[in-house]
């Protein structure tokens, strides 16, 4: 594993205040932080850092009477589902299958929400914790949650999108701010299980370009001896206004046949531009009992065209770091897992935001001449 001079976990489950959390006494049960993770970062005009965390907030007792209990927002309030647990597979501590249909159905052990977190310029300490600034469901779309949220700016504007989570569909939406720190609502941008949207910091040809992740259970087989492997993969769309968004014809980045590493995959960070190229890192997935060993790999694409390829590596950025964990060994649930979700140029280097075992926040500073000893 490459050691970095900066790589510190900066904020957990325990810096997490739930009597502020917008849950906050709409349950007659015990919530706790099961993860503070996957930030999404920027920089803000003050020269603070901002990370953006997924704060997924889980029933300290989810099985009651026999039923297995899943959190939803209805109408401006929070209240409990209960499953027989019997017709639930609860092997994953993340969700549970109800089983007897005709394809997966799935409900989560958490609710999720993002608590915007500014940090000292260089990411390693905790400025302030923006409660007030938080961003929890508010329409039926997001009853069970929103996630993943990633940064970008482009030109004077900040856009963020996340995945919200309902029985009605997992779609994309975006939110957009003027400062960094205080974003509104703009609207669902991507339909049913498109996860991982990341729109590049900068406008190509006049046009917003966006990575996207279209998932599905059905995945067609490339040709004998082909390079590359079937299944989920890295894909673009381009916008003129970030909200109404085509898919381009060419495909992203795949999924190569010469490595089991990264045979599920996903994007990871906004896209920034450097003199090689749109600089994107990306996780890759290698299976692995339930949840898998997720790792983080980079990519330059051209700057006029992004569907090129310009340089690429097999070789992992960042790995799961256990020293990292150690402390936190009592609250751990899944192993080997690091999922990078915001990246920002600092000069010599890179800070990089990940998320640490579905735990805690990563960050981490990254050498730019790092990625050319990777190569």
């Amino acid at each position: 594993m490459t050691v970095f001079d900066i790589d510190q976990l900066v904020f957990g489950p325990d810096d997490v205040d739930l009597s502020r959390s917008p849950l906050a006494g709409h349950l007659d049960a015990e919530t706790y932080v099961l993860g503070a993770f996957n930030p999404g970062l920027t920089r803000l005009p003050n020269g603070n850092l901002a990370i953006f965390v997924r704060i997924a907030e889980a029933l300290r007792k989810p099985v009651v009477d026999g039923n297995i209990h899943a959190i939803r927002w209805t109408e401006g309030r929070y209240v409990l589902d209960p499953w027989p647990v019997d017709l639930c597979d609860t092997s994953d501590p993340r969700k549970f299958l109800v089983r007897g249909g005709k394809w997966r159905v799935m409900a989560l052990t958490s609710l999720s929400w993002i608590l915007p977190v500014e940090l000292t310029p260089d990411g390693r300490e905790v400025v302030t914790v923006h409660y007030d600034k938080a961003i929890a469901p508010h329409a039926s779309f997001q009853c069970y949650g929103v996630e993943d949220p990633r940064v970008s700016k482009v030109g004077d504007r900040w856009l963020m999108t996340t995945c919200s989570v309902s029985p009605e569909r997992h779609s994309t939406t975006l939110y957009s701010s003027t400062n960094g720190l205080d974003y509104v609502f703009e609207d669902i941008v991507l339909d049913h299980q498109n996860k991982d949207m990341l729109i590049f910091e900068g406008l190509v040809g006049g046009k917003y370009w966006a990575q996207t992740r279209p998932l599905g259970d059905l995945y067609f087989a490339y040709p004998t001896g082909s390079e590359w492997r079937a299944g989920p993969s890295i894909n673009l769309a381009t916008s003129l206004d970030a909200l109404h968004w085509k898919p381009h014809r060419e495909p992203g980045i795949r999924p190569s046949a010469a490595t089991v590493h990264t045979a599920r995959m996903g994007g990871g960070t906004p896209p920034i531009l450097t003199d090689r190229g749109w600089l994107t890192l990306w996780h890759g997935v290698e299976p692995k009992e339930i949840v898998g060993i997720y790792r983080t790999y980079w990519s330059i694409l051209d700057r006029d065209d992004p569907a090129k390829m310009v340089d690429t590596s097999h070789t992992p950025l960042l790995e799961a770091n256990p020293e990292l964990t150690r402390p936190l060994e009592d609250k751990m649930y899944v192993r080997d897992v690091v999922f990078t979700t915001g990246i920002v140029d600092a000069g010599h280097h890179y800070i990089v935001a990940s998320g640490e075992a579905d735990l805690a926040c990563r960050i981490t500073h990254i050498p730019k001449l790092a990625l050319e000893d990777l190569n």
